[in-house]
């Protein structure tokens, strides 16, 4: 049969896709990129804040017209809205077919064919409506936690350029904080053996994957649940010995648990990135109580100058939280301060959205949705302020530069990435002055930077 495919949501929800796709394809169906030819379609979801449930409920709404009005005779949704939903999606969109949560991987084949599935088929009604209301208050029932993990024996196809691919190195999460259902949705913390993330390193070296990003809910937890002292920064210095590999990046570190060890194998190690993505949310010392986060501005500072203290030319990336309930002004002006004040590389904000299930919902949403806003616009004027001069400064430097292929924005144009960008989420360069044809993707080459547009770098290939 062959199989369309719909993945959203963050870099792990596309690796446990990848592992769909992968069992899928090893048991003899063919994957198709047009939906219309689909026998199957399969939407892999997110429902992390309202907005990518919004995003999820659409796309499933779509290929449910599609299953109406094409070829596809079977729906299935899997993912984040699938395991907290999962009742509610069956009653409300009866043309699901089948459904599987986030510890239910290996079932995709037995969705594909029907066997054992739960659904509804196709009804008579217009999808014309997106039934909002049921996500908003799921059913109570407790289902035990996820506990499934892939190793490097799983079938995968990758949907990533093949320059680059994620290893998720662990999946779920321990920690309780405030805004977050993820504990709720992926299990508790369990990390990889380091020998199974060492083997499909270098399977994916073998296959042309260059660069390497290392993801979980905590990186830097990795091995901590397995009384492993020292693990990643052992991971670290293994996978720098593995040949082909030209970048290895981390995503996602905790202030809590990025140890001197960690510090020094990016430090030493050429391959590793000297990029640290540390999602901190808030400076305000209230702020981050109420969000049951560790750490306060004095606490944050010191950890950040260590950092750079231990990584020269250090590319700091972090994400914040604004409209928190009950932060008041004054709260949200440390936070201002403590981004001009640090001078960061790459800052994303959100607004906060409140998620039934999580501790935050008890207490009353009570920053109105225009403050969020205009909070957010606020720190991100200021970080626009911040990177232009930043970027002006770079101007006339020689940089190392990832070829990732033909510009999406800019017809003959070649774009790329510094060690400081990571793919899809921070800015990227432009090659000028240069055949597009001399360069392929995965190519690592030398540049001097010759101007900015906005976020993003212009560049010329050294001769």
């Amino acid at each position: 049969m062959k199989i369309g495919f719909v993945s959203l949501g963050c870099p792990k929800n596309l690796v446990d896709g990848e592992v769909m796709l992968g069992y899928a394809r090893q048991a003899g169906h063919e994957i198709t990129a047009a939906a219309e030819d689909a026998d199957v379609l399969v939407v892999n979801t997110c429902a992390f804040i309202d907005r990518a449930k919004q995003e999820s409920i659409d796309a499933i709404l779509e290929m449910a017209q599609q299953k109406r009005d094409g070829s596809a005779s079977r729906l299935v949704v899997t993912g984040c809205l699938a395991e907290r939903y999962r009742e509610e999606l069956i009653k409300e969109i009866p043309e699901i077919d089948a459904i599987l949560g986030t510890g239910e991987i290996p079932g995709i084949v037995e969705a594909i064919s029907g066997v054992g599935c739960q659904g509804s088929g196709v009804g008579d009604r217009v999808l014309d409506a997106v039934p909002m209301r049921f996500i908003r208050h799921p059913k109570s029932a407790t289902r035990p936690l996820p506990t499934y993990l892939y190793d490097t024996s799983t079938p995968r196809v990758l949907t990533t350029p093949q320059h680059f691919a994620y290893v998720k190195i662990a999946e779920g999460c321990d920690y309780t904080c405030a805004f977050c259902i993820i504990p709720t949705l992926r299990g508790e913390y369990r990390s990889r053996t380091r020998q199974s993330i060492v083997a499909e390193a270098r399977a994916l070296a073998e296959r042309g994957t260059k660069e390497l990003l290392l993801i979980s809910q905590d990186t830097t937890f990795f091995g901590i649940d397995r009384g492993e002292r020292g693990a990643l920064a052992a991971l670290l210095r293994e996978l720098n010995g593995v040949d082909g590999l030209e970048w290895i990046r981390l995503l996602y570190l905790y202030p809590t648990t990025i140890t001197d060890d960690v510090l020094s194998a990016m430090a030493e190690c050429e391959k590793v990135c000297r990029y640290v993505d540390l999602p901190l949310q808030h400076a305000s010392a209230a702020v981050l109580k109420r969000m049951r986060r560790p750490g306060s501005r004095k606490t944050y500072d010191a950890l950040l100058a260590r950092i750079r203290d231990r990584v020269p030319g250090v590319t700091l990336r972090t994400t914040f939280i604004a409209g928190f309930p009950g932060e008041t002004e004054e709260e949200f002006g440390e936070l201002e301060r403590f981004v001009e004040d640090t001078q960061f590389d790459h800052v994303g904000v959100f607004t906060y959205s409140h998620e039934e299930g999580t501790r935050a919902y008890q207490v009353k949403d009570d920053v109105p949705a225009a403050v969020k806003r205009r909070r957010r616009d606020r720190i991100m004027k200021r970080q626009q302020r911040i990177v232009a001069r930043r970027q002006k400064g770079r101007v006339g430097t020689d940089v190392d530069v990832l070829v990732d292929g033909p510009s999406a924005e800019h017809d003959l144009v070649l774009q790329g990435r510094l060690e400081g960008q990571a793919p899809d989420i921070d800015p990227v360069v432009y090659l000028t002055d240069c055949d597009p044809s001399q360069f392929s993707s995965g190519d690592l080459i030398r540049a001097r930077i010759v101007g900015a547009r906005g976020y993003d770098l212009l560049v010329t290939p050294s001769a």
